[in-house]
């Protein structure tokens, strides 16, 4: 999910009202005596500023920061994360059914295998971004992918390594203070790219790192935070 500043907020005026239903909330809270975090004195839970639609809503609150380790879920999130690259993560959001479909549930093995007619069946898919450049990028990855599961045994083994094992645990006690990138995604970047992945930008990759819960950045005022601490990961 790329960083919220500019694709889900619009711009600059949408990241200040964003910041004032911030304070508002952040206010809430402090009057509810006893009240825990990510709920107010009404029980309206309490989330971070960036998602609006119904669909955002159900990702933040279902999926968004839960620690990934199967290899095909870390496959397929750092594939739609690149078919983000110059539009909004609810445009991807939408078409996740589709990418599955059209991608074999993104098992890495047959997407490895796809050649130029496959490229060009997938080019006709309403269901995916026709972009040529990120569908031949996702068949390469998916080469590289599994160079590195050979490598380390798992995707999984790899990618966590770079947060020792355990998520980031940001503490963001505000909006404003989520970075687009970081000297995390900045290594994971420049590792995923001299290895041979596409689409792997440092931006791309601390979407990824945030999306997959190897950095936890809900913002500690919101009810996933600490929900989030608590899980064991999915994989």
């Amino acid at each position: 999910m790329a960083w919220l500043g500019a694709v889900f907020l619009g711009g600059r005026n949408r990241l200040v009202v964003a910041r004032r239903l911030y304070l508002v909330n952040k206010r809430t809270e402090v009057r509810c005596r006893g009240a825990r975090f990510g709920e107010g004195g009404t029980g309206v839970k309490i989330r971070c500023q960036w998602p609006k639609s119904d669909l955002m809503i159900e990702y933040h609150d279902r999926d968004w920061g839960v620690p990934i380790h199967d290899d095909p879920k870390l496959f397929e999130l750092l594939t739609l994360e690149g078919a983000q690259a110059g539009l909004s993560w609810e445009t991807v959001l939408r078409k996740r059914e589709g990418y599955r479909a059209a991608f074999d549930h993104f098992d890495v093995e047959k997407v490895a295998s796809y050649g130029l007619e496959r490229i060009e069946e997938l080019l006709q898919n309403p269901g995916i971004i026709r972009n040529r450049r990120k569908i031949e990028a996702t068949v390469g990855n998916a080469g590289v992918f599994l160079a590195i599961q050979q490598e380390f045994g798992a995707f999984d083994g790899y990618v966590w390594r770079f947060v020792g094992g355990k998520p980031v645990d940001n503490s963001r006690q505000d909006l404003a203070e989520v970075p687009a990138t970081t000297p995390l995604s900045d290594e994971l970047s420049a590792d995923l790219k001299r290895r041979g992945f596409k689409f792997v930008g440092s931006t791309i990759c601390y979407s990824f790192l945030q999306s997959a819960g190897l950095v936890n950045d809900h913002t500690v005022y919101c009810f996933r935070n600490r929900e989030i601490a608590g899980l064991p990961g999915l994989g």
